[in-house]
């Protein structure tokens, strides 16, 4: 395929997204925040809003991704999450996380998607914060709904050997597991699945039914990609807690060890009142 056709095929995509890329997927449990029904006060201010404001941050979002992650510092905190991406430039991307694909979905987090190259430029420090994305290529797990097959592998083929920083601040999407009512808490910093039996059993298979998708297919169809792969940061970074896991070919820790830390928040507490009053 040419780089003009190639081109072509992409736009086509974009725009087919928009119409077969989602809306299959609602809030777990179809719930939404607590809060009273909008008013029409407040519908009518926000469709003018909508029609006189500025929104060009938002309005740069253009791709769908659909994938899993887990909280690096609890394993059992597994969910499906809905990626809306901007490609800020071939090196990096800005995603907002939700949990479904309808219009009630919740906001649940954020992600920043960076290029190997700008991962090599990472102070040592802050290498415990980026997982890597090989093994979510390769196993087919990572999706882009709605793209025409060509597309979607060329996209993720530009994804290869790259890695993201995912925070979430809502708890919701868990699998098997109830969602918190409003954002509580402090944000979780979330890792990847780098070997197959890390994910829960039936989440994968549950977004699967949902979308028409077949991973097993994905992962066959992607396997001249792992020519491509490297070795990552990260990939052995959650390995204790996941031991029955097993590794799949072209996806290798690079045997940094200071991807392993796990930086989480604390809450400070009150000064003492030296005085004791």
């Amino acid at each position: 395929m040419t780089r003009v056709s190639l081109g072509a095929t992409l736009f086509v995509a974009v725009v087919v997204t928009g119409a077969c890329g989602g809306g299959n997927t609602p809030p777990q449990g179809g719930e939404t925040a607590p809060g009273a029904d909008r008013t029409a006060k407040t519908a009518a201010l926000e469709s003018g809003a909508n029609l006189m404001q500025a929104k060009a941050p938002v309005e740069k979002i253009a791709m769908y991704l659909n994938g899993f992650h887990v909280s690096k510092d609890d394993p059992k905190m597994q969910m499906e999450a809905h990626h809306y991406c901007n490609q800020t430039n071939e090196d990096l991307a800005q995603c907002v996380l939700f949990d479904g694909n309808t219009a009630e979905a919740r906001m649940m987090g954020i992600e920043y998607i960076i290029s190997e190259k700008l991962y090599t430029t990472l102070p040592t420090e802050e290498k415990a914060f980026w997982h890597p994305h090989n093994y979510e290529i390769l196993s087919g797990q990572l999706r882009m709904p709605g793209l025409p097959d060509v597309a979607e592998k060329e996209a993720l083929k530009g994804k290869m050997n790259s890695y993201g920083k995912t925070w979430h601040t809502w708890m919701t999407g868990m699998h098997n597991q109830k969602a918190d009512p409003l954002p509580f808490g402090p944000p979780h910093l979330q890792w990847s699945f780098n070997k197959d039996g890390e994910d829960m059993p039936g989440m994968v298979t549950a977004r699967d039914k949902r979308f028409d998708f077949n991973t097993a297919d994905e992962r066959q169809d992607r396997q001249d990609l792992v020519a491509l792969a490297k070795p990552q940061g990260g990939v052995d970074a959650m390995a204790a807690a996941f031991p029955e896991a097993k590794p799949v070919n072209g996806v290798a820790d690079n045997g940094d060890a200071a991807t392993r830390p796990v930086p989480t928040f604390g809450m400070k507490g009150a000064e003492p009142n030296p005085s004791g009053q």
